[in-house]
């Protein structure tokens, strides 16, 4: 067989694939929506606090209107999360939602570099992590002479958060990727009300 039918009929079963293509936006969706109930829902049970730290210049984001801010973040969170789950209004769900990861970014992260977790080495690594990678070697070193390393870490080990702009950024691509396909075929209220409206319209044009 020569090689350009070989690399057709790969390129056709490649094809193929894409009757499975409403399972990327799935997957997005069920990552996503726990991941903005939960920020949504933390922010919402202490809302005072939420409130002081939108607020507060000091300690805080120093943010205007911090009661407002703080309202529609909660709601862009948890709005967000009921649209990401039912898959419904999403295309318009996911500007706010973006732009309360963009608020995040700039605010709350953007300072402590890229990493998300300090790690000494890499690309991403910066003095702030040098430092805090050492800081948590002598820590281990210490947990160890008092027998207690074993029993601490026996669910995971120790790390120093750096509270970077990853994970942010990561969820912000992850929404803009959802923002151009929308909520995906079958699995979405948004796929059922658009192929209703679409068969109204084409009765109506009969």
């Amino acid at each position: 067989m020569k090689p350009l039918v070989i690399a057709q009929r790969l390129q056709q079963g490649l094809d193929a694939s894409r009757a499975a293509d409403w399972l990327a936006p799935l997957l997005l969706r069920l990552y996503l929506a726990p991941v903005m109930w939960m920020a949504g829902w933390n922010k919402a049970m202490g809302f005072a606090d939420t409130v002081e730290w939108f607020g507060n210049a000091d300690w805080g984001l120093g943010l205007p209107f911090p009661t407002l801010m703080a309202g529609l973040a909660i709601g862009a969170e948890l709005g967000g999360a009921i649209s990401l789950l039912l898959g419904l209004g999403l295309r318009w769900m996911t500007l706010p939602m973006m732009a309360t990861m963009l608020v995040a970014i700039f605010t709350v992260h953007w300072h402590n570099g890229w990493l998300a977790i300090s790690e000494g080495m890499g690309l991403f690594a910066t003095e702030r992590t040098l430092e805090a990678t050492a800081a948590l070697a002598r820590a281990k070193e210490l947990l160890m002479q008092s027998g207690e390393y074993e029993e601490l870490t026996r669910h995971g080990s120790l790390v120093v958060l750096n509270n970077g702009v990853e994970f942010a950024v990561t969820y912000l691509v992850m929404l803009l990727t959802l923002f151009f396909t929308g909520a995906g075929r079958y699995l979405s209220l948004d796929y059922w009300l658009r192929r209703r409206l679409d068969a109204s319209a084409a009765v109506k044009s009969a």
